[in-house]
């Protein structure tokens, strides 16, 4: 006879383990959180030893806790591959969460040709500005996070990388000088929620940043974009966003390629990382790292690294 401890007693100490939290523990297991709380305190009672340090309302993994659930993440990886082997193979669906102009500048134009090439896999797009934290997120499955990688235990992330961030604006305001004078009367459009300011645009290029307050500020990149092509000002965002536009003609490079543009990585593919063999997964992050390595067929100015900046 194997000698293992209550199976629900083991499954709910590894959600916690794994989740951090008890509650979020009984979400995935469709529990209550002091049911979740008694299976491991029944698995402690076994095993004659604390898993869990309980102070302050809060609870922590033990050296034991870290010992078994190390042991337990790898045996449950293992059963599940076990079983995914023996189920029949059936239509999947695959969540997927980006921010807004992300999914309506680069995503959504290119999704037709994931799902040509995978109709067994159905896609759920949301959108939102605000950082996704996948471990609280079960109906999530990859999210494409904005402006800084996020860290966590049990994520595993990766770069779409770097692109450009440089001033774009109308045709007829593509020569005009940047003289301290001049650059008082232009328009200078950004996104609060970019990275990259301008101050970093005007630095890296030796110019002197207008004196008076910057021009209209949008929470939308591809607001921005919208806005400077009705000509509202220069905008000061990505040309993975702004492709569309300039391949239109109907922005350009401010200055031609006088002036350096900036690159920064800021988009970032995530995943659970116990999730990194589910098919669905593996297709679509093989599947967008395979469109972005196609890269932009047009050639264009030098451009340098942004200086180290935080998110605003």
């Amino acid at each position: 006879m194997r000698r293992i401890p209550s199976f629900p007693a083991l499954r709910a100490f590894e959600a916690a383990a794994r989740l951090g939290s008890f509650a979020r523990a009984s979400d995935e297991l469709c529990l209550t959180p002091s049911a979740v709380s008694h299976q491991i305190r029944a698995l402690e009672r076994h095993l004659g030893r604390a898993l869990f340090r309980r102070e302050n309302r809060r609870a922590t993994l033990t050296g034991d806790g870290e010992r078994l659930l190390d042991g337990l993440s790898r045996a449950f990886d293992t059963i599940e591959a076990a079983c995914a082997e023996l189920m029949p193979e059936v239509s999947s669906s695959l969540g997927v969460h980006c921010t807004p102009s992300f999914a309506t500048t680069w995503l959504g134009p290119r999704l037709p040709g994931f799902v040509g090439q995978n109709p067994g896999i159905a896609i759920r797009l949301s959108s939102g500005a605000e950082p996704l934290d996948l471990t609280r997120h079960p109906e999530i499955d990859v999210a494409i996070a904005y402006g800084r990688p996020p860290s966590g235990k049990g994520l595993s992330v990766e770069s779409l990388g770097p692109e450009e961030i440089t001033a774009l604006c109308r045709p007829d305001l593509a020569e005009t000088d940047l003289s301290p004078g001049a650059v008082g009367r232009l328009t200078w459009l950004e996104s609060s929620f970019s990275p990259v300011r301008w101050a970093d645009w005007f630095a890296l290029n030796g110019l002197s940043p207008p004196r008076a307050r910057g021009g209209p500020a949008f929470d939308r990149g591809a607001l921005v974009i919208s806005a400077a092509v009705q000509g509202l000002g220069v905008a000061l965002e990505s040309l993975r966003f702004a492709r569309e536009a300039t391949e239109a003609g109907d922005l350009v490079r401010l200055g031609g390629d006088r002036y350096i543009g900036i690159r920064r990585d800021l988009h970032f593919l995530c995943w659970r990382t116990r999730d990194a063999a589910a098919p669905a997964v593996l297709r679509f992050r093989e599947w967008i790292l395979a469109q972005e390595q196609a890269g932009d067929p047009t050639p264009s100015p030098p451009s340098a690294a942004a200086p180290s900046s935080s998110p605003t």
